[in-house]
């Protein structure tokens, strides 16, 4: 997938930092002073990613676009064919000649990406629905994860701008998140409340 996939988890990463922060806190509250908070890190993105059933979903979505991606090629081979036999043939071409190929060129290139930009608006939807419906079952996952654990705060690490300068590998939770979701009956990771508004990545077309 691409690279703004980081982009369409934020709002999700937020709400989860929000959820268990918030619930962790209100715990400490209560216990001892000498009680040690325990931190986790987990990348989201490579989380929903590696799931079975994120690899399913973004499988299914490759092949659901791949005759769009094909038709995009095949229309952009066609232009840059004509490209070169319009630089070919030169001054051979009069100018009523010229223009009317120029013409059609510029036809062809408005097509290309007009088609382009639905199949990304089409792509981007359909992928959205993808990581809200597996990004709010994730967070119940996770929030049972980290009560079961004892952990205090868990920290999203997918956005390339979080705060969270450093931390040892033993903190990254990312594959016992997975895990823990793939270990989870499909009946009972029900969805939690996503944020809305989440951004989409841009396809692979």
């Amino acid at each position: 997938m691409s690279g703004r996939l980081k982009v369409s988890i934020r709002a999700l990463s937020l709400g989860l930092v929000t959820l268990l922060s918030t619930g962790a806190f209100s715990q400490t509250a209560t216990a001892p002073a000498r009680t040690p908070a325990i931190i986790g890190i987990v990348n989201i993105q490579d989380a929903i990613i590696a799931t079975n059933e994120g690899k399913k979903e973004f499988d299914a979505l490759q092949a659901r676009f791949a005759p769009k991606r094909d038709s995009l090629k095949t229309l952009a081979d066609e232009i840059e064919s004509m490209k070169k036999d319009i630089q070919a043939k030169g001054g051979k071409l009069n100018d009523e000649e010229r223009a009317n190929q120029a013409k059609a060129l510029a036809e062809k290139q408005k097509t290309l990406q007009r088609n382009y930009d639905d199949a990304q608006a089409e792509f981007q939807q359909a992928e959205q629905e993808v990581v809200k419906r597996i990004g709010g079952k994730m967070l119940n996952v996770l929030e049972k994860y980290a009560k079961n654990n004892g952990y205090t705060v868990i920290l999203d690490v997918s956005n390339p701008q979080s705060d969270v300068l450093w931390a040892s590998q033993g903190t990254n939770i990312t594959k016992e998140l997975v895990d823990a979701y793939n270990a989870e009956p499909p009946a009972s990771a029900a969805p939690a409340p996503s944020s809305s508004g989440a951004a989409t990545p841009k396809p692979n077309l």
